[in-house]
């Protein structure tokens, strides 16, 4: 199986595991559960998909993304009722959907066919968007939003994965963005990074 199929199931199962510990820190019934782990895992892929006319959107091409994502959220419910889930991992989670997907989106803007400033915003769009919604419907302010490193994370893996394939790196491209991705998220979380602020005043 191809490594690039391997890395979308992952973050496919990671996001969706994100999604449902989300929808549990809300108290949400199984059904909630399950639309949260869907849309968080397939969200940033079906813009993706849908901006860059690659139809049928991949869930709908291979709708084993849909049963996957379903199946990873029941798992965590099931899960849940028996271990005790630290905090830690919700955002872990999160982490590694974001690294993984800025990787995908990224290669697969490029293998159909576009330039590199194109696919670097479709990886980033592919890994932030399912967050976003995710965090939309829990009614919380989206991480993109907030002070904390997020997309810049999502960018740099991006841009990363872009510059090996277009030296014709590609393998190198995959585990070296993913892996910039990753280290600047965790390195946001755990070290407090963040950008500057922008404050303006109305001094005059």
């Amino acid at each position: 199986m191809p490594l690039l199929l391997w890395l979308d199931l992952f973050g496919t199962i990671v996001f969706a595991v994100s999604g449902a510990l989300a929808a549990g820190r809300k108290q949400m019934d199984l059904f909630g559960v399950m639309v949260l782990a869907f849309v968080t895992a397939i969200g940033g892929g079906t813009v993706r998909d849908l901006v860059l006319g690659a139809t049928p959107v991949l869930w709908i091409a291979k709708p084993m993304y849909i049963w996957l994502a379903l199946a990873a959220g029941f798992a965590t419910v099931a899960l849940a009722r028996h271990v005790r889930v630290p905090r830690h991992v919700l955002p872990l989670a999160d982490a590694l959907g974001l690294a993984t997907f800025c990787v995908i989106g990224t290669e697969r803007a490029l293998l159909l066919g576009f330039g590199p400033g194109v696919a670097i915003v479709m990886g980033v769009m592919t890994a932030v968007v399912g967050g976003m919604i995710r965090d939309i419907l829990c009614g919380e302010v989206p991480l993109i939003l907030r002070k904390e490193i997020y997309a810049t994370a999502a960018l740099l893996g991006a841009a990363v994965t872009a510059g090996c394939v277009m030296i014709d790196m590609p393998l190198l491209g995959t585990w070296a963005g993913f892996s910039a991705a990753l280290a600047l998220r965790l390195a946001a979380l755990y070290r407090n990074l963040s950008l500057p602020l922008f404050t303006l005043s109305d001094r005059r």
